[in-house]
């Protein structure tokens, strides 16, 4: 057993100890130990065995965030003579499936801040740059500085790019300030957002809790944060001095359908009033109304909080390139890779994982474990002139929060079939066991999937 499955048992018996029941009568009530099982099956757990592939590839990574740590591990254990490099300015690391928790008053924002180079291994380059051209015609990118970079093989995972400035009047600045939360992007965001959580829930008001239209990280984020503010109000009495509105941008709360099915219900049962077809199209901070294009026509509502999800795309460098789906796809701008096994439909040599991807569903941490290793296990065996066996099959995963202490732990798959790895915890109520597995053990899980383990 290594330190991190070690550091996640552990942290599996102070989360009973705290709940008041016994690792022995949990581990009895899950029938002998049905969550470790489910754990190893799932890939918790369990690392891949290691192996050595000769080749004096060079392999370029465009990201060093889950994903392009998780694949950089990876190939440099099982690649021996390769020349990996990863380009990325970014040196601090941020664990953002955390970010709820931030914003929600429950975790502090250091426990979500890492750094890159403790997870790089040691024989990986590291350009300190950005990627502002891709050219695969001639294999090469071409950073923001001006230097191009040769490739035998090209592995995309940059992640996806917020995109404030599509909401009139709205922009990262104003996150914190005027009733305004956000949070996505980043630990100090999470935090102004919850500063701004915490005195709407002490003062009530109108709360605004929106959802951007099309491909978004984590969809199951604006709802968690909507629960949690309501559990919130709830919790210091203020319930009664708050009206809540959620605002998605259809008429579908989540792509499951019978989360949605769930959730259509569970809302309106705890006061919060959804508002079907409200995109939103625009903010005025000062007057502190938000602007909504309904199939009807534009509505303006004032506020007190507003909870902004912004629309997200894959980076400008690569949604203009060559590299992203062509404007007639359903994926358009997103990197364009077959579904299933995660290489270029146009271009062999590159392959994507994480949120890049135009893939159907997907953009989750749970995601990026289940992608990487068939992108890296893909593009190994295109080194040794072998055919692609390595799949994917849409897995996701979503720990959705109603309230502090319960969850829900989604996990399905591209045919919205629920794919459980956990037996002894149903997909369809709010759990404590699940709650278990958000708040003490997905982080540690997810420093091992940093370097390639799980």
């Amino acid at each position: 057993m290594n330190q991190d499955d070690k550091k996640i048992r552990a942290a599996v018996h102070r989360a009973l100890e705290s709940s008041g029941m016994s690792r022995r009568n949990f581990l009895r009530l899950s029938g002998g130990g049905a969550l470790m099982a489910g754990a190893t099956a799932s890939g918790l757990l369990i690392s891949r065995p290691a192996r050595a592939v000769p080749t004096s590839a060079h392999i370029v990574i465009v990201g060093a965030g889950a994903a392009g740590l998780d694949s950089a591990s990876r190939l440099s254990r099982e690649l021996d003579g390769a020349r990996i490099t990863i380009i990325d300015r970014q040196e601090a690391h941020y664990y953002q499936p955390g970010l709820t928790l931030v914003a929600s008053g429950l975790w502090g924002a250091d426990k979500v801040t890492d750094r890159n180079a403790r997870y790089l291994p040691s024989d990986v380059e590291w350009i300190h740059d950005m990627v502002a051209e891709y050219d695969p015609d001639n294999n090469r990118v071409v950073t923001e500085d001006g230097r191009t970079v040769e490739y035998d093989y090209l592995l995309v995972t940059t992640g996806l790019q917020i995109n404030y400035s599509d909401i009139e009047g709205m922009s990262r600045d104003l996150i914190g300030q005027h009733g305004i939360g956000c949070v996505y992007d980043r630990p100090d965001v999470a935090l102004a957002t919850w500063q701004a959580i915490d005195r709407f829930t002490t003062e009530g008001g109108v709360g605004l809790f929106t959802r951007a239209p099309g491909a978004i990280k984590c969809a199951g984020a604006p709802l968690k944060m909507t629960m949690l503010t309501e559990n919130r109000l709830n919790e210091r009495g203020t319930r009664d001095r708050a009206e809540m509105h959620y605002l998605p941008p259809a008429k579908s709360l989540f792509s499951q359908p019978d989360i949605h099915d769930f959730l259509t219900e569970h809302l309106p049962g705890r006061g919060i009033q959804i508002d079907w077809d409200h995109p939103l199209k625009a903010i005025d901070p000062g007057a502190r109304t938000a602007t909504f294009a309904t199939p009807e026509g534009d509505r303006t509502m004032e506020y007190d909080f507003i909870h902004v999800v912004p629309p997200m795309s894959a980076p400008d460098a690569l949604r203009n390139s060559p590299l992203a789906a062509p404007a007639e796809s359903k994926f358009a701008g997103w990197l364009e890779v077959d579904q299933y096994e995660l290489q270029h439909l146009r271009y062999a040599n590159v392959f994507g994982a994480g949120d890049v991807n135009g893939v159907p569903i997907g953009k989750t941490s749970a995601s990026v474990k289940a992608q990487v290793p068939v992108a890296v296990e893909n593009l190994i065996q295109n080194i040794q002139e072998k055919e692609n066996t390595a799949r994917y099959n849409g897995y996701t995963s979503c720990p959705l929060i109603t309230q502090v202490g319960r969850a829900i732990l989604l996990e399905f798959d591209y045919d919205l079939k629920m794919t459980p790895s956990f037996p002894i915890i149903t997909p369809y109520e709010p759990r404590w066991t699940s709650w278990l597995m958000k708040d003490y053990l997905l982080l540690p899980a997810y420093r091992a999937m940093l370097r390639g383990r799980i």
